[in-house]
């Protein structure tokens, strides 16, 4: 395989890992406001449907920003190594590491180092759980 597949191959990759990213956003999104309709439904109560769709809504943001690391990081040491591109991809992963542990303080109401790791997988599905409970 010639370093010119190679690459195109690499930033298809990456390209299908953003689209991934894109449609964790939309269908977490629609799943979100689905899981609070039947929330309210059940319990007409507003406060506790906001903080589901809230907390769902939060754990989609947070997986989604997870595959798109994952995508930039595919990018940047497969496609195109260069220091100037490293930097960029740290900038990148500072910058979602810092969204992803405010998400995680806003959802949990505690910072990150104060209690297990919580990834937006299991965000999602504790809110899934809560709402089955109700």
């Amino acid at each position: 395989m010639d370093e010119g597949a190679y690459t195109s191959g690499m930033l298809v990759v990456a390209q299908i890992f953003e689209v991934i990213a894109a449609g964790i956003l939309v269908v977490g999104l629609v799943m979100a406001f689905v899981l609070a309709a039947r929330r309210y439904a059940s319990t007409h109560d507003g406060k506790a449907t906001y903080t589901l769709l809230r907390q769902f809504f939060g754990g989609v943001l947070l997986l989604g920003l997870e595959v798109l690391v994952a995508g930039d990081l595919i990018r940047t040491v497969a496609v195109a190594p260069t220091l100037d591109n490293v930097v960029v991809l740290g900038l990148i992963v500072l910058i979602r590491t810092f969204l992803s542990f405010s998400l995680e303080i806003e959802i949990e109401g505690v910072p990150p180092w104060r209690r297990a790791f919580v990834s937006g997988a299991s965000v999602m599905s504790r809110a899934v759980k809560t709402s089955e409970a109700s």
